[in-house]
């Protein structure tokens, strides 16, 4: 097979960090506070700023508090469990690495009793019915590793009495969040956003801020970084602007950037359509290519951010072998930056979707595919 005459704009797939947005130049940070204290009025400007216009974008509800922490993600999705489990059992589902690492967090670190963990492989959902709306539900709504997703937010019950607590890192900005489903949500800058990382963000439903007040873990201390409240009483600066230790102003900058950019596409409902445009044209190629599929079992489940793939490969080669000189091919001819497969995953591919890829470069990636896929192949 000819190599291609197109070649994407942007080479740069990975699953994050993603991809920065069209047109991001390091000349968009030139209004950064640098050497400014975060403490400081400008500072503390720009991070409330950050949390303001997620609230647009994202129609969180005015009631719901939205705070800005540290350690991307993983610290905020951690403080929520540390902070929060434990007052009643804990129904945990799983079905790739990140979920599987709540999980083992709930059951060996936070050693909460009467915990049912609903596990499934790769590529398949845990059945939803059988989760105890009485209990704390703890899940992921995308599965970055397994490009494997929830469908929707109608399996959780508006009578529950127990929290949802929802990793969304690679999901915000793809989906319409249903906010009254969740009472807490996570997620970093450095996924749809395609911002940096180092950050992360966290959504407190009311029933949540309630949780936080009444009950304090038996004989588990917290971090500094890990409290959110203080003598019973939820600390409002994490949810204002005052974050808990020094935020980066760059990435601030850069997060702010993000966001406008957002809002200046037409809101949370162009970057959905956007990460929709992109899965639709992969959908497309793996439709008409009998060497490929999606690792999901069920198209209405597939990932329209982290587009996870498996392919047929010779049964006398090793998959990942096969599949890393194929990405080597693509890395060597900036075709394509970092698509291997998640390393517990199982062998493929795994595209970026989100809102900061351009469909054409989709487009232009998908022959390129092709094209090391019959070179490996000739090569074996």
């Amino acid at each position: 097979m000819e190599k291609p005459n197109t070649k994407p704009n942007n080479p740069n797939f990975s699953s994050g960090p993603c991809a920065k947005r069209p047109g991001w130049s390091l000349n968009t940070l030139s209004g950064a506070a640098l050497g400014r204290s975060h403490r400081s009025a400008i500072g503390k400007s720009k991070l409330k700023q950050v949390i303001e216009l997620h609230r647009e974008l994202l129609n969180i509800p005015q009631d719901y508090k939205i705070g800005i922490v540290p350690a991307s993600d993983t610290g905020a999705f951690e403080m929520a469990m540390w902070s929060m489990l434990g007052q009643r059992g804990v129904d945990v589902l799983s079905w790739e690495s990140f979920g599987a690492g709540w999980a083992s967090d709930i059951k060996t670190h936070l050693q909460c009793d009467n915990v049912n963990h609903y596990d499934a492989p790769y590529g398949d959902l845990p059945d939803l019915s059988t989760v105890n709306s009485d209990n704390d539900i703890v899940f992921t709504w995308n599965g970055t590793t397994s490009g494997v997703r929830v469908p929707n937010g109608d399996w959780i019950p508006d009578t529950r009495t127990g929290l949802t607590l929802c990793d969304a890192t690679s999901a915000v900005f793809a989906y319409d969040m249903p906010w009254d489903k969740l009472d807490v949500t996570t997620w970093s800058w450095q996924k749809v956003l395609g911002s940096e990382g180092a950050h992360g963000m966290i959504v407190l439903s009311p029933r949540a801020v309630e949780r936080l007040e009444s009950f304090t873990p038996d004989n588990r201390p917290l971090p500094k970084i890990f409290r959110m409240t203080k003598k019973g009483a939820i600390i409002d600066g994490i949810f204002t602007g005052a974050t808990i230790n020094t935020p980066s102003m760059l990435a601030v900058e850069d997060c702010l950037d993000a966001l406008n950019w957002v809002k200046n596409i037409g809101g949370s409902s162009a970057t959905i359509k956007r990460s929709q445009n992109n899965f639709n044209a992969v959908n497309e190629w793996v439709s008409s290519t009998d060497w490929v599929d999606f690792l999901s079992t069920d198209k209405a489940t597939c990932s329209t951010t982290s587009i996870c793939l498996t392919l047929k490969t010779p049964k006398e080669s090793d998959a990942k072998s096969f599949i890393k000189s194929m990405v080597t091919l693509l890395d060597d001819e900036g075709i394509a930056y970092d698509i291997n497969a998640y390393r517990d995953a199982p062998a493929g591919l795994r595209i970026w979707g989100g809102a900061t890829i351009e469909t054409s470069d989709i487009q232009a990636l998908l022959p390129w595919i092709e094209w090391a896929y019959h070179k490996t192949m000739n090569a074996i």
